[in-house]
């Protein structure tokens, strides 16, 4: 593992509430660290580190941007989320965006989550899953739980498990059930790990789905019933199980 990743793995990690952010802010200017011309001047050096051909240095900005987080950096954070390259670089701008002030950063993300572009689409809603900020749960639509980017529709599974209010898990696991059978196996394990992380209320559409005519997904149902009933059991394990009971004509419920 290179040192930058090592580095990324660190920081992004720690997430500040938003009350600690504004109680950070307010003792920044107790302070009188206010926006002098030393500040300024080291603002846009960190605003163009993020545009640096070197990754390094691109992780050095955006780490330094969260340490001293200015509402006037969120609009290029969010910006440079959707075009970033390196996956822990992009980790680093998550971090740097939770820094800063919700009522800054959360219609900037809300706005990205409608993009065209599916990089922005992925990172915003990453973001909001690590803000978790439920005010933002309207905007985890239909349309991005079944994105036709694979990494979108994952990014927005996780978010959906994260903000999802009380009393609306139940509609959420039979949008999600809609995804069964899937992609590949990474995107197939995003999607059962979503559905066990709601818990009991998934057992009737994954009861349902065992029946689909389609042996997908009744092979990812069975699969996904199982991580349900047995959290130590890999999805490997699962999923080739689960293979050879529909292989055999069954439906996992024979027996029972």
């Amino acid at each position: 593992m290179t040192r930058p990743s090592l580095l990324a793995e660190e920081v992004v990690s720690v997430t500040m509430t938003e009350q600690e952010q504004e109680q950070e802010q307010e003792q920044g200017q107790e302070q009188g660290n206010g926006h002098g011309p030393e500040r300024d001047a080291g603002a846009v050096r960190a605003l163009q580190g993020l545009e640096d051909g070197r990754s390094s240095v691109r992780l050095r900005a955006a780490l330094a941007v969260g340490t001293a987080p200015d509402p006037r950096f969120v609009d290029k954070l969010v910006e440079r989320c959707a075009v970033e390259p390196e996956f822990y670089v992009r980790d680093m701008l998550t971090w740097a965006l939770t820094r800063h002030p919700l009522s800054v950063t959360l219609p900037a993300l809300l706005r990205e989550v409608g993009s065209e572009r599916a990089q922005a689409r992925s990172q915003a809603l990453h973001t909001l899953s690590k803000i978790g900020d439920r005010r933002a749960w309207p905007a985890i639509t239909r349309a991005l739980l079944s994105d036709g980017d694979d990494e979108v529709a994952r990014s927005a599974w996780r978010t959906a498990v994260v903000l999802v209010p009380e009393g609306e898990e139940a509609g959420l696991a039979a949008v999600l059930a809609t995804q069964l059978g899937r992609g590949e196996r990474e995107t197939q394990l995003s999607l059962s790990r979503a559905l066990v992380a709601l818990g009991e209320v998934v057992l009737p559409v994954l009861r349902a789905a065992r029946t689909a005519p389609d042996r997908h997904v009744r092979t990812h149902a069975l699969a996904t019933e199982r991580m349900l009933r047995d959290p130590d059991a890999g999805f490997e394990f699962a999923i080739e199980e689960a293979k050879r009971v529909v292989a055999l004509g069954g439906n996992g419920q024979e027996g029972r």
